[in-house]
């Protein structure tokens, strides 16, 4: 598990530390700036062995004397180095003006941007452009809270957009400048023809812990390639430490606490409830499918056999009486049951045997939908009401056409909901359920922090009362007390052909598999996201969702269960 931080709390740590007396603000920066050169060599180890030519972009705050603490260094393994500040140098921040005069002492020059920043006349168009070089993006970093669109850091990002990387190579410090490091959306006008303006890095270094917008939205594909430094700080978590202050989201009243997923397979499955020394199948959990009429069958049964592959003691998908036969002829280790409506429904949930009920994939869109719905959620209800004896609780899985079936009315589900429920909409399902929320996500992120989909997703949790997975290559799973995590396919997760059919129906089976085996609704969610990744990842490109369930045995033996 990875700790992902918002600027703020980043800044907060830093601050706390310089106050408590561990470390100065000239010290830091000057870690900072190490690690960067640091982790330039490493990524490009022919940069070590010869002098080479670099430009150094700094801005008007920290970040930009971060800048100037490369530049020294650099200067002094004998490169060819220009400074540009963006600002006025009488202005900088007493520790970025310090580290400016030092750069001064060792070159002597640092230009101002608007006065000779061009691409169009000597030196840099030429000096730079025209040959092997290395950008610094220090300019803006994670204290940005306006759009850059309609200055003249547009023309530079127009220019380096259009550069040979071949030749040019730009490493950003903390975060590519124009991104909210929050949100990891570009900040922008939002009207009239200007673009969105901001620089596309080849690496980005960022210090102590990576933040949610490396993450999140743009952040991936600007940032290209995060890496962490650390600069000396604690490594307790905020919050946790009585001797650091609980910091809370500005916007709202909860914690923050973003998570990234990197081992929680392997915490939750070790459980003791999940030993391997239990007599029979139903210790394990029985899980129940639905699925809608004839032909409609496939996406059940893929839910299905990804409850069965992640554990659960014994899995039924439950079908109308006209399409058994259909479903018979495809389900071996795989349960059948006919399940006549409502009726059968609530007979079928009667078996308190029954641990975790999975709705929606391929069901149908409609009222006998939203009626199914409304029968497992009631008797949902009814078992968190017993207090003692036969284990009672049932979890929920909603998706597909259990969400798209409230579309007309979303408040008539909210409801009914129960913290054991689990929705996992997909952006356009999202949309139908909570409009003016994805209206929010999606207009134009005009200043910094803006809304992002960790609020988006937390806002839903808590208007729904249950857990929400928003999906996607940054998929974002929400409680409604606040806690979240992010589980984040991109850098070396990447698996993009995930962007497959039956892929999210896969996904519902593995949540519901965990719930039947007892995990609560938000650990079964994170568990179940991050191995659907790893399943990914061990099959590699040509993935179709059918392969999903079956890299489980692989994926859990690589995590020593």
């Amino acid at each position: 598990m990875t700790e992902l931080l918002t600027a703020a709390q980043m800044r907060a740590m830093e601050q706390a530390a310089i106050d408590s007396g561990e470390v100065t603000g000239l010290e830091l920066m000057e870690r900072a700036g190490r690690g960067v050169v640091d982790a330039v060599l490493a990524w490009r180890p022919e940069l070590a062995t010869t002098s080479h030519r670099a430009v150094v972009l700094c801005g008007p705050g920290n970040n930009g004397g971060d800048g100037f603490v490369i530049a020294r260094l650099l200067k002094q393994r004998g490169w060819e180095v220009e400074v540009y500040l963006y600002g006025n140098e009488a202005k900088l921040p007493p520790d970025a003006a310090e580290n400016a005069r030092r750069w001064r002492e060792v070159s002597g020059t640092v230009r101002p941007w608007q006065n000779e920043w061009s691409f169009e006349t000597p030196p840099l168009r030429h000096s730079v452009l025209g040959s092997q070089a290395l950008y610094v993006d220090a300019l803006f970093g994670s204290g940005l809270t306006r759009n850059l669109s309609e200055d003249d850091f547009g023309d530079l990002c127009g220019h380096l957009q259009e550069s040979n990387r071949d030749v040019v190579q730009i490493v950003s410090v903390d975060c590519p400048s124009g991104l909210c490091l929050d949100s990891g959306r570009v900040l922008h006008s939002g009207s009239g023809p200007t673009l969105p303006a901001y620089i596309e890095a080849d690496l980005t270094v960022t210090f102590h812990a990576p933040k949610s917008g490396h993450r999140l939205a743009d952040g991936p594909r600007i940032c290209h390639r995060v890496v962490v430094r650390e600069i000396g700080l604690k490594k307790s978590c905020l919050g946790q430490d009585s001797k650091r202050p609980r910091l809370v989201d500005k916007r709202s009243r909860w914690r923050l606490d973003y998570r990234h997923s990197s081992s929680l397979a392997k915490a939750d499955l070790r459980q003791p409830s999940l030993a391997r020394d239990l007599r029979n199948k139903y210790d394990h959990g029985h899980s129940i499918v639905l699925t809608g009429g004839v032909g409609r069958g496939g996406a059940a049964r893929l839910a299905a056999r990804g409850a069965l592959r992640i554990g659960a003691g014994l899995v039924t998908v439950g079908c109308p009486p006209a399409a058994l036969i259909e479903n018979a002829c495809r389900l071996d280790a795989v349960m059948l049951r006919a399940v006549k409506g409502v009726d059968g429904l609530q007979e079928l949930l009667s078996d308190t045997r029954i641990t975790a009920l999975c709705l929606g994939p391929g069901f149908g869109v409609g009222e006998a939908c939203r009626e199914m719905v409304a029968a497992a959620l009631a008797a949902a209800s009814e078992r968190s009401r017993i207090k003692s004896g036969t284990p009672s609780r049932l979890g929920l899985v909603l998706d597909a056409d259990a969400l798209t079936s409230f579309a007309d009315g979303p408040e008539a589900l909210f409801e009914h909901l129960t913290p054991d429920c689990v929705l996992t909409p997909h952006e356009g399902e999202f949309g139908r359920l909570f409009p003016d929320i994805l209206e929010e996500l999606r207009a134009p992120a005009l200043k910094g922090p803006a809304y992002s989909k960790v609020d988006a997703a937390r806002e839903a949790a808590a208007r729904a009362g249950c857990v929400v997975l928003f999906k996607g290559a940054d998929t974002v799973i929400a409680d409604p007390s606040g806690r979240c995590a992010i589980n984040s396919a991109h850098y070396e997760r990447s698996a993009p052909w995930l962007a497959t059919a039956g892929s999210g129906d896969v996904l519902a089976g593995f949540i519901t598999g965990l719930l039947a085996r007892g995990l609560g609704a938000m650990e079964a969610a994170e568990t179940a996201a991050w191995l659907h990744v790893e399943c990914a990842l061990k099959f590699g490109p040509g993935l179709i969702a059918e392969d999903l369930p079956e890299q489980l045995p692989a994926v859990f033996r690589d995590l020593g269960l």
